[in-house]
């Protein structure tokens, strides 16, 4: 994977430092330290969104042009360390803590998930989405599914017991049960290029716009951190329990386009494993994890009402643009600046 350009002075001097340099630069450092300082600004911060995005990929496939050593390099760390503290403020602004009650996190779960007002980008795309704008939405959320799981799947070795088991569980339906064309991520590289897109991985990293990249980040920064394990396992419960109607929907929005089956199987496949995957993610791994710490149920709650936060701010972006008669993609002049 090729790098990405860089959307400001913090992403400049980190590329420019990953491929000529031995170590960070205290310029990059400095930039770090200053990026974003306005809190509910920081999850659409292009710079430093697809900064932390550059940090993060160190940890999946990395970038042709970077040394592996990168990846655990202790200043490169410190840097990362910096932005995730901005984006978890922004994280804290955006999401209201959810009360705990005494009931099962199960109940919880569905609870927080009642609560959400945000707009439904799938209702729009199975009744009004043009296929320019199933291009744009799919290039947004190619950031994500082109390595779904994996951001997730960090948070298995930290896991025990029953928690552990049905993550695993989850996590193989999600790489095809062991067969690389029923890989998720597979069946979305299929769908991209029956509607004439790039399916390489990382290929329209440039032409997504931060909120593409929050989402992702979120996930890979609960994740990679065992602290935030319950947050990783709500996120992951949020996204099971809320996907299988929208995907019945994006489904039927490809149809009305004139696609089959053949191009579908993306969202066919959720409908299916999800509708199962539910009650696997909410009562066998959220509820055995809370029932073995349950110290770690506000965290599961806050990592669930995450996932719906930023899928809200992504619809919004989205449907935003496009009420505006405009692209939701960066503009070419973005790309070439």
């Amino acid at each position: 994977m090729r790098l990405p350009e860089p959307r400001g002075p913090l992403g400049e001097s980190l590329v420019h430092d990953l491929v000529t340099r031995a170590a960070l630069s205290a310029g990059t450092l400095d930039h770090a330290d200053r990026v974003s300082g306005v809190a509910a600004c920081a999850l659409t911060d292009e710079d430093l969104q697809l900064s932390l995005a550059v940090c993060y990929e160190l940890h999946y496939r990395g970038f042709d042009d970077v040394p592996d050593r990168w990846e655990w390099d202790p200043e490169l760390l410190r840097l990362r360390g910096a932005l995730e503290r901005r984006h978890l403020t922004a994280l804290r602004h955006l999401v209201a803590p959810p009360a705990v009650t005494g009931e099962p996190i199960d109940r919880q779960l569905t609870a927080v998930i009642a609560a959400d007002d945000g707009p439904s980008l799938s209702s729009y795309m199975a009744k009004t989405g043009t296929l320019e704008q199933w291009r744009e939405y799919l290039t947004l959320r190619s950031v994500y599914h082109l390595k779904e799981g994996d951001p997730h799947t960090f948070a298995i070795p930290r896991l025990s017991g029953r928690a552990k088991a049905a993550m695993v569980e989850i996590q193989a339906d999600e790489y095809g049960g062991g067969a690389l064309e029923r890989m998720h991520s597979e069946l979305f590289a299929g769908l991209m290029r029956d509607l004439g897109l790039d399916s390489t991985y990382g290929a329209l990293w440039d032409e997504a716009p931060a909120a593409a990249f929050a989402s992702v980040n979120t996930m890979s920064l609960f994740g990679l951190h065992r602290r935030w394990r319950g947050a990783a396992l709500g996120h992951l419960a949020a996204v099971e329990m809320t996907s299988s109607e929208p995907s019945r929907r994006y489904s039927a929005g490809l149809r009305r386009l004139g696609f089959d089956e053949r191009t579908t199987v993306f969202y066919d496949e959720h409908v299916e494993a999800d509708a199962v995957h539910e009650q696997i993610a909410s009562v066998d791994m959220c509820g055995s994890l809370v029932a073995e710490e349950p110290g770690l149920a506000p965290d599961v709650l806050f990592g669930a009402a995450c996932s719906l936060a930023l899928d809200g701010v992504a619809a919004r972006h989205l449907l935003g643009a496009w009420e505006a008669g405009r692209s939701a993609l960066r503009a070419s002049s973005e790309l070439a600046a």
